[in-house]
């Protein structure tokens, strides 16, 4: 069974994109359309716009999810997904390959976000660390031992958890993980808390903007970050995505409930190779692969 799963930020590079855009009618015309929706030309940030660039909330979010819906555009009949998955930001991606939202709806929610976990991220100053080779029970405890707002912000694979909340309670954290045993524990270079408490002004305001956007009925199950099961409800599917903004990313778990449901190929559709990697360490007996266009 084909599962399609969709990456979060980081994923970005220059020139993403611009290959499809020069082979895919059909997708030239969804990323010109998306650039007159957002009311600047996104596309030539993606092409010929520097890291410093990219990285850019603002930036990053729609363009990683303009990636990734143009790749499922370019597939076009060859298309065909059982189950979906996204991580992070990818959910929204998602939401559009199993037409749970149109494109031009996803698109602008996806600018909502990025806008409200920006402001969100200038409100308290907070950051995420990597924590590497500690078991997830230990490191979840840990965190709630470490005075101040530390959580356990992403499952991302076995042995590999994103801890996220306020600078100095995290850099405790850090101290305490690698105490405990961590390989790493490290800071990193991110604008902000996400996925921890601090995110939930970003919550209260993107709420707001889902709950006045048409979700349909979806072709196919997303298995969503907060409840790492399959969902089709739409307004299911809605609760989901609004948590999310202070919830952990339990990706270890969504991809194993994928698996269990008949899962036997992820396919990653998107800039990078980042889901893939973390698929063979979660379940090493699938076949992992990207288009090649």
């Amino acid at each position: 069974m084909k599962a399609y799963v969709f990456p979060g930020q980081g994923a970005q590079f220059t020139g993403m994109g611009k290959d499809l855009y020069d082979q895919f009618p059909a997708v030239k015309e969804l990323m010109d359309t998306a650039n007159e929706i957002l009311g600047y030309s996104l596309t030539e940030t993606m092409f010929e716009g520097s890291a410093e660039d990219l990285k850019q909330t603002n930036i990053t979010q729609p363009a990683i999810f303009l990636h990734s819906v143009a790749m499922a555009k370019a597939l076009d009949t060859n298309f065909t997904p059982q189950m979906v998955a996204g991580h992070s930001l990818g959910e929204f991606s998602a939401l559009v390959a199993n037409g749970t939202l149109a494109f031009e709806d996803g698109l602008r929610l996806v600018q909502q976000r990025a806008g409200a976990m920006q402001k969100a991220c200038e409100k308290t100053a907070g950051t995420m660390a990597a924590v590497l080779g500690l078991e997830d029970y230990l490191v979840a405890r840990i965190c709630e031992e470490t005075p101040g707002v530390v959580v356990a912000a992403n499952y991302n694979c076995p042995g590999q958890l994103v801890i996220s909340g306020e600078l100095s309670a995290v850099t405790d954290a850090c101290e305490a993980l690698k105490a405990a045993g961590a390989r790493r524990a490290l800071l990193l270079p991110v604008g902000g808390a996400f996925h921890s408490p601090l995110m939930e002004p970003a919550r209260t305001a993107l709420a707001e903007a889902i709950e006045q956007t048409t979700f349909s009925t979806p072709s196919c199950a997303i298995f969503q970050n907060v409840p790492a099961a399959g969902v089709q409800e739409a307004s299911e599917i809605k609760k989901n995505l609004i948590a999310q903004l202070t919830a952990p990313v339990k990706w270890t778990q969504s991809i194993e409930a994928m698996v269990a449901a008949g899962a036997t190929e992820f396919i990653e559709l998107g800039p990078g190779k980042v889901l893939q990697g973390l698929v063979k360490k979660i379940a090493p007996e699938v076949a992992t692969s990207a288009p090649i266009f």
